[in-house]
């Protein structure tokens, strides 16, 4: 029997049960606040280091118009998402995203040798980004279906067939795509969520480990046989081997050396002008530390942390297998690229073009960022069990 509800009260029919609509998750939205704030914040004091005297508030009145049309983006996804229009959505996304990295190799813009960005005028996209966002909301609406076939225990090919193989073409498209752009971090970071969502699916555990390794080496020999990748990785098992690598990654452990416990103060970073690669963007970290210094650092880690905690805390609650999906998947995406960019920052790992979420500069990080945010805390409204 269906409990009775009363008229007043917004009603969602699950996959399981009945429960009641909330409103978004306020600690989540909280912590997006603080960390869209804080990133503002230093991506400012790191842009004040190469400003026009003329314009001096340019890099944050770049930063504010991009989080204003986010804002816009996360607002409509928070009130209209649901988990029919969020399958629907993730489908149509996947789509458009595989159009605009098809464009990318015919029209983009090439920038240091690599060719990810469209141009829209005033505005350059990079499409790699949607795809991260659109392949996690398509494989939680492909896993959302009929899981039963994916039981070993159903038959071995059927569970190969529809836990790897088709997750796997899926993943596939995209990573290849944008590995055509040079663009192998992106191509890791695809291949990662697409493994991470089988995993949160139900494929396998034996057969995605073996798969999982497979193309990991795949991946790792790739890596080593292509120029630039080789020399990066090359930077980080032995120092000097790669001058602008190395050079690279040295100011960066300088200025969070520098920093000490507490930091020189906000704005008063030396090695920003003119030391530290990609102040506003890659190594944005860098100046978290020198400025604000080991406690700055470990408060923004912690941050992260909390964010991705309570986005899983979130997915656990929902007994819709979409929403948990989504933002289980959308989380970790968070968390992994804050992860590889205090990494990449800290020496160890590889140096490669990794953004900080809600701290280094990017248009179209930025609105995708908001987006995933705000997807999040649409879903997080059906996830009060």
């Amino acid at each position: 029997m269906v409990r009775s509800v009363n008229k007043k009260e917004n009603v969602f029919q699950g996959t399981e049960r009945l429960y009641v609509k909330s409103a978004p998750d306020l600690i989540y939205f909280i912590l997006v606040l603080i960390l869209v704030a804080l990133g503002s914040v230093m991506l400012f004091s790191a842009g004040s280091a190469y400003v026009d005297e003329n314009e001096p508030l340019a890099v944050l009145k770049e930063r504010l118009i991009y989080l204003g049309a986010g804002a816009g983006i996360a607002a409509i996804c928070i009130l209209a998402i649901s988990p029919k229009w969020g399958k629907i959505g993730g489908a149509l996304m996947y789509l458009g995203a595989v159009v605009l990295l098809c464009a990318v190799l015919v029209i983009g813009v090439t920038r240091n040798g690599a060719r990810r960005w469209l141009n829209f005028g005033a505005f350059m996209f990079q499409p790699s980004e949607a795809a991260k966002t659109a392949l996690i909301l398509v494989l939680a609406a492909y896993f959302s279906v009929d899981t039963e076939r994916l039981r070993w225990k159903n038959g071995k090919w059927r569970s190969i067939f529809y836990g790897i193989v088709i997750p796997g073409i899926i993943t596939a498209i995209p990573c290849g795509l944008i590995l055509m752009e040079k663009h192998m971090s992106g191509t890791l970071i695809v291949a990662a969520l697409g493994i991470l969502m089988m995993f949160l699916g139900g494929t396998n555990i034996l057969i995605l480990i073996g798969t999982g390794a497979g193309g990991a080496a795949a991946l790792g020999a790739l890596a080593w046989n292509i120029e630039y990748t080789r020399k990066r990785i090359e930077g980080l098992l032995n120092r000097g081997s790669n001058a602008d690598n190395d050079y690279q990654t040295t100011e960066g452990l300088y200025a969070m050396g520098t920093g000490g416990f507490f930091g020189r103060g906000l704005g008063n970073s030396q090695l920003k002008y003119g030391y530290i690669p990609e102040v506003s963007n890659d190594f944005i970290f860098a100046v978290v530390a020198e400025e604000l210094g080991f406690f700055g650092a470990v408060v923004v880690i912690l941050l992260f942390t909390a964010l991705t905690g309570r986005g899983i805390r979130l997915s656990q609650r929902s007994s819709d297998r979409f929403v948990s999906l989504a933002v289980a998947g959308l989380s970790f995406k968070f968390a992994i690229h804050a992860i590889l960019n205090i990494g990449v920052v800290a020496a160890v790992l590889p140096n490669t073009g990794i953004s900080l979420p809600f701290f280094s500069s990017g248009g179209s990080a930025t609105l995708i960022q908001m987006f995933d945010a705000g997807v999040i805390l649409g879903l997080s409204r059906y996830c009060n069990d």
